[in-house]
């Protein structure tokens, strides 16, 4: 199993918000949401409660749409010929809510202390979740991307002060890794956009967050087995992927994409 550190940005209160993060990656989010909600009461001016929220919104309706089978992203035909998906209107009005609600209290947070941890952690999430809602369910990828940027960039602002805040690395990791997949041209003309498309500091980078975050190691981890089966390397896929199912069993997902990686033939040297 891959050691969790404890980072600085975890205060007293931040074993409560971590439940809640694995009710969401166990797809129960309704427990989740009861966590984050009990959050947001007793700490009503920390933005990490509404980025929470948000984030269990947008991961129900990935899991309500089926987004979240690997295979679509370790495919790049499939992922290209994804269907724009019909959002459900209730959940992104919440949704919405929440980021509108992490945007007011980050602000204030920063106004008075620009370096505010928790503040500038909740804004590279509120983006990150922005960027995904709009590339995976409305189908903008130029949109998605925009954001995406803008995580990384508030991420890169944060880790100057707090390189100590793993879970930040993601943001970093998730904008290199995916962009360095796209044909030499476009990244070429995504870096003189400002993006980054470096797949091995994309790698890097992910890992930190695999190995030392705190909310986002999971997520990290499930990326990795994603870029593992996109390298055709079936144990590693299969090894992340079997630690994933057994930390969070009532993720049918996981054993099901779990089952179908133990069952793919391992490509022999060469090949």
């Amino acid at each position: 199993m891959l050691l969790f550190a404890l980072p600085a940005i975890c205060d007293e209160r931040s074993e409560e918000l971590k439940s809640g993060y694995y009710h969401m990656y166990n797809l129960d989010f309704t427990a989740a949401q009861a966590v984050f909600d009990s959050y947001k009461s007793a700490h009503p001016d920390d933005p990490l409660g509404p980025v929470s929220s948000a984030s269990a919104y947008l991961f129900s309706e990935f899991n309500r749409l089926k987004i979240l089978q690997l295979e679509l992203f370790a495919d790049n035909d499939k992922f290209d010929e994804r269907k724009k998906e019909e959002a459900d209107p209730e959940i992104k009005k919440k949704f919405d809510k929440e980021l509108a609600s992490v945007d007011d209290l980050a602000a204030k947070k920063m106004a008075a202390s620009p370096t505010d941890r928790n503040a500038m952690f909740a804004v590279v999430l509120a983006n990150g979740l922005r960027g995904d809602y709009a590339a995976m369910i409305e189908k903008k990828n130029f949109a998605g991307l925009k954001m995406m940027k803008r995580s990384r960039a508030m991420a890169e602002n944060l880790l100057e002060t707090y390189p100590d805040c793993y879970d930040a690395y993601l943001a970093v990791g998730v904008e290199n890794y995916l962009l360095s997949l796209e044909p030499a041209p476009f990244r070429w003309i995504l870096r003189i956009g400002g993006a980054q498309t470096d797949r091995q500091t994309g790698l890097k980078k992910l890992h930190l967050t695999a190995e030392k975050g705190y909310y986002l190691a999971p997520y990290a981890r499930l990326l990795l087995a994603v870029a593992a089966m996109r390298d055709k390397d079936n144990a590693t896929a299969k090894e992340l992927l079997g630690e994933l199912a057994a930390e969070f069993p009532s993720n049918d997902l996981l054993q099901k994409e779990l089952a179908r990686v133990s069952l793919a033939k391992t490509p022999k040297s060469g090949d």
